[in-house]
């Protein structure tokens, strides 16, 4: 049963910052759009590791930490501003390693994620060679996004996922995001598949947040930076309602929802605004029957 709680909102992550040893931080989102990063952000992280706190970076991207790290260098988002990344691509080929889904894959998704399936990425994460073959001849499916998201639309999916739920395959969700913003322009992603392929019959399995092996593969890093960290001096960063602030309540964590990414209209959050709109911000939480620890409109 859903409890209302007391709404808390910030101007700035200095506010609250002294209350946290360590920040488990989305990426798309909240320190960049896909096409540049968030300066602000980059400063807020900057700060709080300068003052001894540990960032660790959770993303759902679909692929492996090194090939996401490329992209971020790209963006300028450097190892200055963290200490360590988990994506849920790392968690998805760890789960395709155990060979309970077979080696025979048909891949949803755009030909960049294909750095999925390459063994020399990563230390050791897949063991036998996967071999990408049509779904007639697959053992499971490997969803890691459309095959064309500036484009696609999950409804033009219905043929292959009726393929796969005839053949009884089951569907290894590598991004359980549903929809992202590149830019200006809002994206579906692999979440979206997924959803779609569960509600027709299929099985899916889902890796990343809000699910809890990525955020014990979180608290295990951060170990090796302090093994004295309490849960309670951890706080998780996101702009996705039902993935980020979902997962770190669910993980029992203290949560800073983002309101001017993916919920901007709903929450009433502009740029320029000191904080988003009190009364749609409680209506969205009202709706989502969740309520963040802390609320924030832009990461800064």
């Amino acid at each position: 049963m859903y409890i209302a709680r007391m709404i808390h909102t910030i101007e700035c992550f200095a506010e609250i910052a002294q209350k946290y040893k360590a920040i488990f931080c989305d990426l798309w989102g909240c320190l960049h759009n896909g096409k540049e990063s968030f300066q602000k952000a980059l400063e807020a992280l900057y700060d709080f590791r300068r003052a001894g706190g540990y960032v660790l970076l959770l993303t759902n991207a679909p692929r492996p930490s090194d090939s996401v790290i490329k992209f971020l260098n790209q963006l300028g988002v450097t190892s200055k501003y963290y200490d360590d990344i988990i994506t849920s691509g790392d968690a998805t080929r760890l789960g395709l390693q155990s060979g309970k889904f077979g080696c025979n894959i048909f891949h949803i998704g755009p030909a960049h994620d294909l750095c999925f399936f390459d063994l020399n990425i990563g230390i050791n994460m897949l063991s036998k060679p996967i071999n990408l073959v049509p779904i007639s001849q697959a053992s499971s499916i490997v969803c890691t996004g459309l095959f064309d998201d500036k484009t696609e639309e999950p409804c033009d999916y219905k043929s292959i996922i009726s393929a796969g739920i005839e053949y009884g395959l089951t569907l290894l969700c590598a991004n359980p995001d549903i929809q992202v913003d590149y830019g200006h322009q809002r994206l579906w992603c692999a979440g979206a598949i997924a959803a779609d392929y569960t509600k027709a019959g299929g099985l899916s399995i889902y890796f990343g947040k809000p699910h809890k092996p990525i955020y014990d593969a979180a608290t295990n890093k951060l170990k090796n930076y302090d093994p004295s960290i309490k849960k309670s001096e951890i706080i998780c960063v996101g702009d996705g309602i039902r993935t980020d602030i979902l997962g770190g309540m669910s993980y029992g964590l203290d949560t800073l929802f983002v309101t001017g990414g993916l919920a901007s209209e709903e929450t009433g959050t502009y740029e320029g605004a000191r904080s988003p709109d009190e009364k749609k911000l409680r209506q969205f939480f009202e709706r989502t029957k969740l309520t963040p620890t802390t609320s924030i409109n832009y990461f800064q």
